[in-house]
């Protein structure tokens, strides 16, 4: 069994990209119709989370909330200058596993896949292995 990647290009420093409709496709190119979706991020300054799909203000609020809590200058002993990236991440996660029924991923009706970025501009990949029963 294999795996799928997902590849995406971030445009800023940091932000919250939803991937939610790439999976979808891969879950249902795969041809699985009942089973599990594990999703993993093999980045140490990028995260994956679910979240609210419907208001953009929320990806905006999650990383604002992010940045109070761990701000970008700190008081950090990590020399590259994104230490506060690694921090973020680690908090976020780095994997995530979604149900499929039908053919389809189970997520709320609000809910959506974010590829959280938090040392940017960079190429990240978004590994997922679909499982069925």
């Amino acid at each position: 069994m294999s795996y799928e990647i997902i590849e995406v290009s971030t445009k800023t420093r940091q932000q919250l990209i939803e991937v939610t409709s790439a999976i979808r496709e891969r879950v249902r190119r795969s041809g699985v119709n009942k089973g599990v979706c594990l999703i993993h991020v093999p980045h140490t300054t990028a995260g994956i989370t679910l979240n609210e799909n419907a208001d953009p203000s929320v990806a905006r609020d999650i990383l604002n909330t992010l940045n109070r809590l761990i701000p970008v200058e700190g008081d950090y002993t990590h020399l590259e200058g994104n230490a506060h990236a690694h921090v973020k991440a680690s908090i976020v996660g780095h994997n995530a596993i979604l149900f499929i029924e039908d053919g389809e991923l189970i997520l709320g009706t609000w809910q959506g896949v974010f590829l959280c970025e938090f040392d940017g501009p960079r190429r990240r990949r978004i590994l997922l292995k679909i499982i069925g029963e």
